[in-house]
């Protein structure tokens, strides 16, 4: 067991001395997550289905929550995912268009899908963290499950095996490629590099 075994306190805004503000954009929350794929010390944990941004009640939330229903003598927490760090501008009501970028109202996180958002270990079962890990998943902003290192691990081979042992021979790759009934037309370069299994932050997990 840790000495700190609660999921800790993140603030609510980072420590600049300048705010940068961001234009707004889905390149980081859009795709794959190329990194916080596997756990590190846990067994259990949530992970994204979806991209989306986190904010600062979400992480309240899940601290609130999980601190909670964990017993700290036997369950640890621990963070998959940085603090809020993105700035998001807003205009107050009533202002006129023009002016220049709003000023900054707010902080939020990054997502992307296939991220761990948090990992849960210690002298547990899977069963007895489950209903606090599904409590949570399901007020996220995004599509969420509860899952273990096992269940992930499954959960990859299977998507796998469907992509090897696929016997309909036309996918997307191949009618992208042979641009059939001029589909490049329509498509960008992002559908072209995922093979259209990404439609914007969502992610289309029935397609091969």
């Amino acid at each position: 067991m840790k000495e700190k075994p609660k999921l800790r306190f993140l603030n609510r805004a980072p420590d600049l001395v300048k705010v940068v503000k961001m234009p707004k954009n889905l390149r980081d929350i859009r795709g794959p997550a190329t990194e916080g794929r596997d756990f590190r010390e846990g067994k259990y944990g949530i992970l994204a289905l979806g991209g989306g941004y986190l904010r600062w009640g979400h992480f309240e939330m899940m601290r609130l929550t999980l601190n909670r229903k964990f017993d700290a003598r036997t369950t640890f927490s621990l963070w998959m995912v940085e603090a809020p760090n993105k700035p998001i501008t807003r205009k107050g009501l009533g202002q006129r268009m023009g002016g220049g970028k709003g000023a900054v109202d707010h902080y939020v996180t990054p997502v992307k899908t296939d991220q761990l958002i948090l990992e849960v270990g210690g002298h547990c079962e899977f069963e007895e963290v489950l209903p606090a890990l599904e409590q949570v998943a399901k007020k996220l902003p995004f599509p969420a499950k509860a899952v273990s290192r096992e269940s992930l691990k499954q959960m990859r081979e299977e998507l796998e095996e469907k992509r090897r042992n696929n016997q309909n021979p036309w996918t997307f790759e191949r009618l992208v490629t042979r641009n059939m009934m001029g589909c490049r037309k329509y498509l960008s370069p992002y559908d072209l590099h995922l093979k259209g299994r990404y439609w914007g932050k969502h992610y289309l997990k029935d397609r091969v």
